[in-house]
Order: C-alpha cells, then structure tokens, then sequence
C-alpha cells in the first residue's frame, strides 16, 4: 500500500483525468441533437457529481492526521475502487450517447 502522500498524488491525479473527461464530454454533448441533450446534460450532471464525492474523499484523506492514514487506507482504497467503477460506467453510458 502506498504511503499517504503517493496515494493522495494518485488520487489528485485520476481526479485531473475525471475532469478532462468531463471537458471533453460537454464539449461532444454540443454535437448532439436537441433530442439527446437532455438525456447527455443529465448523464454530464451525475459524472459531475462523482468527481465532487471522489473530490470530497480525497480532501477528508488530506485532513486525516498521518497517525490514522494506517486505520482509514483498505476502506479508503474500497470506496474509491467503487467509485472508478462508478464513474467509468458513466464515461462510457455518455460515450454511447454519441454514437
């Protein structure tokens, strides 16, 4: 298991990923038809809302004192295992949108 600092930077780093997907995403989400948007803006707006729990997650980690990183790590690495999970399913749900 990585230290905390590696984790929070790995972390950091799939967030930066999420976000680019979301830029490119709203940006694909202007080509589609009037009828679609809806549907593509609400899928958009759920993607949106993972980042920010998965934005929230990583900041309650860099609050926890160092002592307790040891304590808080498994379940940490559970929850933002399902959390890719999560978001991944929607960058592909919107992906499909535009085909």
């Amino acid at each position: 298991m990585p230290t905390k600092d590696e984790y929070l930077a790995k972390l950091k780093a799939q967030l930066d990923e999420w976000e680019s997907d979301l830029a490119h995403l709203r940006d694909k989400a202007g080509e589609v038809s009037e009828d679609a948007r809806e549907s593509v803006d609400e899928q958009i707006a759920a993607l949106k809302a993972k980042w920010e729990e998965g934005a929230a997650r990583r900041q309650e980690i860099l609050d926890a004192a160092d002592d307790k990183w040891e304590t808080i790590k498994d379940e940490a690495e559970e929850k933002w295992a399902e959390l890719k999970v999560g978001v991944k399913d929607s960058i592909d749900r919107i992906k499909s949108m535009f085909s």
